[in-house]
């Protein structure tokens, strides 16, 4: 897990089904390879269960990998299972799209189901 702590809140309608999706399109990480900048948008869909993730805290997690060198695939769901191990919600799905490099574009899916 990232050293940034991720800080939850309680849920004010722990009774019903309702999702929240939070978008960071700023997210910045590095190749592991070339040491390159990688750039993408993070999208996170949960419902929660009896907690739920408080965005500054979001927020400094995720710039916590600015200059982590950590494949897509590695990322997508080292986000998911930290983010679950954190708030322990209903349903979790991750999706991570990055900008095009050299012609390509990548999109992973990570998902939990309670």
């Amino acid at each position: 897990m990232s050293e940034a702590k991720i800080e939850l809140f309680d849920n004010p309608e722990p009774g019903r089904e309702y999702s929240i999706k939070i978008s960071c399109p700023e997210f910045t990480s590095v190749c592991p390879r070339t040491g390159q900048p990688d750039f993408g948008t993070i999208t996170i869909e949960y419902c929660p269960d009896k907690k739920c993730i408080e965005l500054k805290s979001l927020k400094f997690y995720m710039q916590s990998y600015r200059n982590k060198g950590i494949f897509y695939e590695a990322l997508t769901n080292q986000i998911l299972d930290d983010l679950v191990a954190a708030a322990k919600p209903r349903w979790m799905k991750i999706i991570s799209r990055f900008t095009p490099r050299g012609g390509i574009t990548t999109e992973v899916t990570a998902e939990y189901k309670q």
